[in-house]
């Protein structure tokens, strides 16, 4: 059964929906793609190598029909730091209660757990916190002995089975990439996913080691999770490719206070620095059981759009919860409502990125941006080989779509992440005066321009080589 054809989204920010049991079938997953969904997570936390592939297949099988190209990202589970078992799954607590952390795996009770990882135990110092089971439980480090930590419960009262561990504040000496990351960023690539977003990213040398392991092949997301990452974000922003601001284990780890003006700080650096930005965890939580959401989840979507993110993304909404069509729908209709804010251009026109000294390529693409506005032109179009233009035209935020074209379908995959970006794969252009023909005959029949209207378009000379944005072009739409 045919998707109905497809037409560009009107609003800019995208969104990313995660797929999970909820939705894993043609039907869910494509009405997904239809409510708004402009590219979908795999969480490698969950889930089978061949349940990925099947929905990734599904995927595809949706972008051939509609015409369109959509992104797809792999995450990565990462580390994950939990306590053992307890002999009855569980344990009673109250403040001031006195319990033993060790590395003893035989079941705990009331006075010891196993605690499985000597890494916090090697960085352990009295005084420091352990929140269990995103922060419910606050454990205080009172006592380092050779083979166990004395902690006493400042606040909580049930410690179950397997319950996450967080560790403020401190670089763990844990590497980003475990050995099941590392199978399953191969099995992700094997599979074609176009981004890989890394989990416990602490440092820039992290992505590096990813980078090299994907060989350029896939591109590279840094989800930040942890203060160590916001005190080098600068290095991390510099080596990722795309980055996340992961609210969900980053406001375990910060207080909850502190939470939006570090998203704004992130947002905002990677914007500068021209590359795509995604706000996530906890947007429309009660959406996993109400078929609504809060008002103040629908201003925390709003907000995250204001600040100028690429994309807000869904989780649970979509891959386990009861409503995930409606997730999405909602979603795009908070998305559009605030795009259409007329405060909404002033904020994002309130601050546009420096163009880099002698840089030519960022100078043409800003000046597409304010041609465009005093002209009144219908779209900007650029063709690129690697999507380094069309980045460059998404970072200064304009109020007109970008339509992007690429031969390369893996680039046009990867664009559907960047603001305001319609990524178009043609391969049959020979030259620049084609180019320029099918770019106002694809701006039209695309309905983002009518005849009449102009467009900026954006390329370079040698025709098709990478790097090379040299021109700026006014074209009628005829």
């Amino acid at each position: 059964m045919p998707v109905t054809p497809f037409l560009p989204r009107r609003r800019r920010t995208r969104i990313v929906a995660t797929l999970g049991p909820a939705s894993s079938d043609i039907i869910m997953i494509r009405k997904l793609f239809e409510a708004g969904a402009d590219l979908f997570r795999l969480n490698f936390s969950h889930g089978t190598h061949e349940d990925h592939a099947a929905r990734l297949k599904i995927i595809r099988d949706i972008e051939k029909s509609a015409d369109h190209p959509i992104g797809i990202i792999a995450d990565l589970q990462g580390p994950k730091l939990r306590v053992g078992k307890f002999k009855d799954g569980a344990i009673e607590i109250t403040a001031g209660h006195m319990m033993r952390l060790d590395l003893d795996e035989t079941a705990g009770d009331a006075g010891r757990v196993c605690l499985p990882h000597p890494e916090i135990h090697a960085v352990a110092t009295p005084g420091m916190m352990l929140l269990v089971d995103d922060g419910k439980v606050q454990l205080m480090v009172r006592e380092k002995a050779r083979d166990h930590l004395l902690v006493e419960v400042i606040a909580g009262t049930r410690i179950s089975d397997k319950k996450g561990v967080n560790v403020p504040g401190v670089i763990l000496p844990i590497p980003a990439l475990t050995e099941k990351d590392k199978r399953d960023l191969v099995a992700a690539m094997d599979l074609g996913a176009d981004w890989i977003a890394q989990s416990f990213v602490q440092r820039p040398e992290d992505i590096a080691e990813t980078k090299k392991l994907t060989g350029g092949h896939a591109k590279v997301l840094a989800k930040l999770e942890k203060p160590s990452a916001i005190e080098r974000l600068d290095g991390i922003v510099e080596l990722a490719d795309a980055v996340m601001v992961a609210r969900g284990d980053l406001g375990v780890e910060i207080p909850p206070e502190r939470v939006p003006p570090v998203q704004k700080q992130i947002v905002r650096a990677v914007r500068m620095a021209g590359k795509p930005v995604i706000v996530a965890t906890q947007m429309l939580e009660s959406m996993v059981s109400s078929a609504t959401p809060t008002r103040a989840e629908a201003s925390d979507v709003a907000t995250a759009i204001y600040d100028g993110a690429d994309a807000i993304m869904l989780s649970a909404e979509t891959a386990s919860g009861q409503y995930p069509v409606e997730a999405v729908a909602m979603m795009d209709r908070i998305a559009a409502s605030v795009e259409s804010d007329p405060f909404y251009r002033p904020v994002m026109d309130a601050e546009h990125p420096d163009t880099k000294l002698g840089d030519n390529h960022d100078a043409i693409s800003a000046s597409a941006h304010y041609i465009s506005k005093d002209i009144n032109a219908a779209a900007i179009v650029t063709f690129t080989s690697r999507g380094l233009t069309a980045l460059r035209a998404a970072r200064q935020r304009p109020s007109v779509p970008i339509i992007c074209l690429t031969p390369d379908i893996s680039v046009a995959r990867r664009m559907a992440l960047s603001y305001g970006v319609h990524p178009v794969q043609c391969t049959d252009i020979v030259g620049f005066d084609d180019m320029v023909a099918k770019a106002t005959s694809i701006a039209k029949d695309k309905g983002l321009a009518q005849k009449g209207q102009r467009v900026v378009i954006t390329a370079g000379v040698p025709f098709g080589t990478a790097g090379s944005t040299n021109i700026l072009r006014i074209a009628w739409v005829e």
